[in-house]
């Protein structure tokens, strides 16, 4: 087991360790500096470092001559950024299905293999997949954990809680991001300099080592500020196109921007968000578009060059990029749950930020308000009348209605059902 007194207790722990118990192997995947292969030290009791630089050679000759050498270890064992050598992903199913066992192999990347051609089965029936994102604001201390999703899916009536979070700590979390590396800085400078150089590093080279191919890096930046810009939209390639001619010195071609859009993708920078498509009462078209979002809202403030002043002298701004906070945090609260986040948006303009669904049909439907009386009335109004056009005969009542704030001392039910819950006691 790896000693880091640093190590703080994150969610996906409790979620790899359910996995490793039901499957031979577990793929974690994630963006880089997210905390995936501390995540998983704790959990084995054998590690290979494939882009060790002391052996990475031996290694990789290793994955083409003796395969095998590279598997051998106390298990469950990790392989670290095993994507360096694509053909690990057989070798280990291989091995998992001859062994029978669970827990023998934890894979970790960030990103994924650049030469996917070496590997020839998908895994189905071996591998468990872990998807681990930046730190919640519950797992970085700063939610007092009051509210708890699980709990709000078997007892909605019961809502309590209490935040300490102001304005001002929440355009800082936005801003520095749920880096693991980030929290540990001794100052707030020093903690969001982090981020911007982690920016500079997917713009100078990640985008372009996921797959070989050599992008340019102001062009990344053009295109990761235009996609910053869109945060929360079902923005199409053209509507990117577009947002880059008019705000940027050169455009791109649709096919350019779709190739760096799947570059983004593999290295887990940016996860768009699909649509929800309930059973209605009435015939509404509702729009299918995937909604843009960067996987922390910390990079988009970075590729704007933004930073926790900027957002609070502009705060229709900062609720565009608190929408993307909520999203990381809901995600990984969902997924501890057994469950997937969605947005839904009708031709008549209704729309809900965030459908929390869980595998069992439960649901419940949230608006992401910064907070103040008049966008909670909002929120509040879209989540009504969503819930009124939900055919219920056809599948279950929304088990709660929620707007997420990002300030508000208290946590509470509204007379009309919908709850109040302020980001900063929310937990999974």
């Amino acid at each position: 087991m790896a000693d880091n007194t640093e190590y703080k207790k994150r969610i996906a722990d409790a979620l790899l360790a359910d996995k490793l118990d039901a499957m031979g192997a577990v793929l974690i995947e994630g963006p880089k500096a997210c905390g995936k292969t501390t995540t998983a030290e704790q959990q084995a009791n054998s590690i290979l470092y494939m882009d060790d630089p002391v052996n990475m050679r031996q290694n990789l000759q290793l994955a083409e001559t003796n395969i095998k050498r590279l598997l051998q270890g106390d298990n469950p064992r990790l392989i670290d950024e095993w994507q360096i050598a694509p053909q690990i992903w057989d070798a280990v199913r291989f091995e998992t299905d001859h062994r029978r066992g669970d827990g023998l192999f934890m894979l970790t990347g960030s990103a994924v293999p650049a030469d996917d051609s070496k590997i020839k089965h998908s895994g189905a029936g071996r591998f468990a997949f872990l998807t681990m994102r930046p730190m919640t604001l519950w797992e970085s201390e700063e939610s007092s954990g009051d509210v708890s999703l699980s709990e709000l899916f078997s007892h909605p009536d019961k809502i309590d809680g209490e935040s300490s979070l102001m304005m001002e700590d929440v355009a800082f979390a936005i801003c520095r991001g749920g880096w693991p590396m980030s929290l540990n800085k001794k100052t707030k400078k020093a903690a969001l300099r982090q981020v911007t150089e982690y920016f500079e590093a997917i713009t100078r080279s990640d985008i372009s080592r996921v797959d070989g191919v050599e992008r340019d890096e102001y062009r990344a930046k053009r295109l990761l500020r235009s996609y910053a810009r869109l945060q929360g939209a079902m923005a199409g390639i053209p509507t990117i196109v577009e947002d880059m001619k008019t705000n940027e010195p050169e455009s791109m071609s649709d096919e350019t921007v779709i190739s760096y859009i799947k570059a983004l993708k593999k290295i887990f920078v940016i996860e768009d968000m699909k649509a929800w498509n309930p059973n209605l009462r009435s015939k509404t078209a509702i729009r299918t578009s995937d909604t843009r979002y960067f996987v922390d809202p910390s990079l988009a403030i970075a590729a704007l060059g933004l930073g926790p002043n900027d957002l609070l002298n502009d705060l229709e701004t900062m609720g565009l990029f608190f929408e993307t906070l909520c999203v990381r945090d809901l995600r990984v609260y969902a997924e501890a749950n057994d469950g997937e986040v969605f947005h839904y948006r009708d031709k008549n303009g209704l729309e809900c930020d965030a459908v929390v669904h869980l595998r069992n049909g439960n649901y419940g439907l949230i608006e992401i308000k910064l907070g103040g009386d008049t966008r909670i009335e909002e929120g509040a109004a879209n989540l009504n009348a969503l819930e009124k056009k939900i055919d219920t005969t056809k599948m279950k009542n929304p088990s709660f209605k929620m707007v997420l704030t990002a300030v508000g001392q208290y946590a509470y039910m509204r007379k009309d059902g919908v709850m109040v819950v302020p980001i900063g006691c929310l937990k999974e």
